[in-house]
C-alpha cells in the first residue's frame, strides 16, 4: 500500500485515473516479456549516509506540496513545494519516501528534508510495494515493473531489475525473498488475475479468476493476498488459491498485511451499482486456511483507513472518528481509540479525507477538517502529540524502521 488503493468500483476507477495527474499501474498477461537489470546504478558514493536532520520523519501531501514532519513532535521540518496531485509511500528504508507525481516516481530524502534528483520516470505511476528488502514500482501507463533494494538509495539511483507486462493496466507487483515476482494480469479495459514468475521472469503459475484485480498485502510466511471483485487470490507455498466472497459481488480492493500475522485485513464492498459505497464491514482473510470472514464495525471507513499494529492487530479508522482495533484471529473488535470528530467520505477519491499511517507503536492520523495531525500510542490509546498544519493534509506516509 501499501497502502496505494482506490475507493471507487472498477468501472469508475478507469475514468478517474485517466483524469488524474498521477498514478495507477499493474500488468501481466499471456506472454511474458522480460528485461532484467535494464537500468544501471549511478555512480555511488562510498561515504556514509549523512546524519538525519529530521527524526522519524512523517510526510503529508497538500495541494501543491509536501510537509516533512518530525515524527516525535510533529513539528514541520520542511515545506516542499511540488505542483500537482502527489501520492506518498514508504520507500522501504529508514530515510526515504517515494512520491508519485505526474512524471513518475520521485525519491524524497525525508530524513534530510529534501527531494533528491532520483526519479523513475513513467506514465501514471501507481502502486509502491516493499517486501523482503525489495521495493517494487508499478507504472500503470506502460505496465513496467521496477524493483530495487531501497537500502541503495542513499548512494544514488540504485541498480534495478525490470519486467514489462504484456499490456499496460492499473496493477501491482510484489517480489518475494527468493526473487519470485507476483504481478497482476490485465489490460486497460479489464483486469483478470495474477501471474507468478521465477527469478528469471519465466511463468510458474497463474490464475485468471479474479475480476477487477486490485491491491496487495503480504502476510506471515510470505503469503500474498490479491483482491478481486468477488473475493481474493492467495499465493502461498507455490500455489494460488481462490477464495470467494460470501456475497455475489464482494469487492476487496484494499488490504493491509503484517509479517506477524497470517491474517490479512481487507475492505469489503457489496453494492456493485453504488456511486460511492460507504461500507461498514471489513474482511479478514486467513492465508493458512483460506477462510474469509466479515467483521461489522457499525461505522463506515475509506481506502485510507486500513493499517496494522505492532503485534499484527487490525486497525480501521472509522468515520466515527475512532480507531477500531480488531483481533485478527478472533475476528472481533476489542476496543476503540477516539481520535477526532465524525467525518464523511468525499465522492472523489483524490479529495482529502482522514488517513492513518502506523510505524512501530505509533499511529499517525490526519484530520483534514481541522488541518490537524495526531500521533497516537496504539496500545495505550494515549495522544502523544498533535499539530495544526498551515494547509489541508491529504496523503499520509513516512519512513519505515
Amino acid at each position: 500500500m501499501s497502502n496505494t488503493a482506490r475507493p471507487a468500483k472498477a468501472t469508475g476507477i478507469a475514468l478517474l485515473l485517466a483524469a488524474s495527474l498521477a498514478l495507477t499501474a499493474c500488468g501481466g498477461e499471456e506472454t511474458q516479456q522480460t528485461r532484467s537489470s535494464a537500468e544501471k546504478t549511478d555512480a555511488k558514493s562510498n561515504a556514509p549516509a549523512p546524519a538525519p536532520a529530521v527524526t522519524d520523519p512523517v510526510v503529508t501531501t497538500y495541494d501543491g506540496g509536501l510537509y516533512v514532519l518530525d515524527g516525535k513532535t510533529l513539528e514541520i521540518a520542511e515545506d516542499i513545494p511540488l505542483p500537482g496531485f502527489n501520492r506518498v509511500n514508504p520507500a522501504g528504508d529508514d530515510r526515504h519516501v517515494m512520491v508519485s507525481t505526474s512524471s513518475g516516481f520521485r525519491v524524497l530524502d525525508a530524513a534530510g528534508g529534501k527531494l533528491t534528483d532520483i526519479e523513475f520516470q513513467g506514465d501514471k505511476p501507481g502502486h509502491v510495494v516493499h517486501h523482503a528488502d525489495r521495493t517494487v514500482l508499478f507504472t500503470d501507463g506502460t505496465g513496467e515493473v521496477t524493483a530495487f533494494d531501497p537500502n541503495d538509495l542513499a548512494g544514488g539511483k540504485p541498480k534495478t531489475t525490470t519486467y514489462d507486462s504484456p499490456s499496460p493496466h492499473h496493477g501491482v507487483a510484489v517480489e518475494l525473498a527468493d526473487g519470485r515476482l507476483v504481478t497482476t494480469l490485465g489490460t486497460e479495459e479489464e483486469r483478470t488475475g495474477i501471474t507468478v514468475l521465477d527469478e528469471n521472469r519465466k511463468e510458474i503459475t497463474r490464475n485468471e479468476k479474479c475480476p477487477g484485480v486490485h491491491g496487495e498485502a503480504t502476510a506471515k510466511d510470505e503469503a500474498v493476498v490479491i483482491g478481486c471483485e468477488n473475493g481474493v487470490l492467495i499465493y502461498r507455498d507455490g500455489a494460488i488459491t481462490k477464495v470467494d466472497s460470501p456475497t455475489e459481488y464482494g469487492r476487496i480492493g484494499n488490504q493491509a498485511g503484517s509479517e506477524s500475522s497470517p491474517v490479512v485485513l481487507g475492505d469489503y464492498k457489496k453494492d456493485a451499482d453504488a456511486e460511492l459505497e460507504r461500507p461498514e464491514q471489513v474482511s479478514l482473510i486467513d492465508t493458512r486456511t483460506g477462510r474469509l470472514r466479515l467483521v461489522d464495525l457499525g461505522t463506515s471507513y475509506t481506502f485510507r483507513s486500513l493499517a496494522r499494529g505492532p503485534h499484527g492487530e487490525a486497525l480501521v479508522l472509522g468515520t466515527d472518528g475512532k480507531i477500531h482495533v480488531i483481533d485478527p484471529e478472533e475476528g472481533e473488535v476489542t476496543r476503540t481509540i477516539p481520535v477526532m470528530d465524525q467525518w464523511r467520505e468525499p465522492l472523489e477519491w483524490q479529495q482529502p479525507r482522514p488517513a492513518i499511517f502506523v510505524r512501530d507503536h505509533t499511529a499517525y492520523v490526519s484530520d483534514p477538517a481541522t488541518r490537524e495531525l495526531h500521533a497516537i500510542d496504539v496500545e495505550s490509546g494515549e495522544r502523544l502529540a498533535t499539530a495544526t498544519l498551515p494547509k489541508t493534509p491529504n496523503e499520509l506516509s513516512g519512513v519505515k524502521h
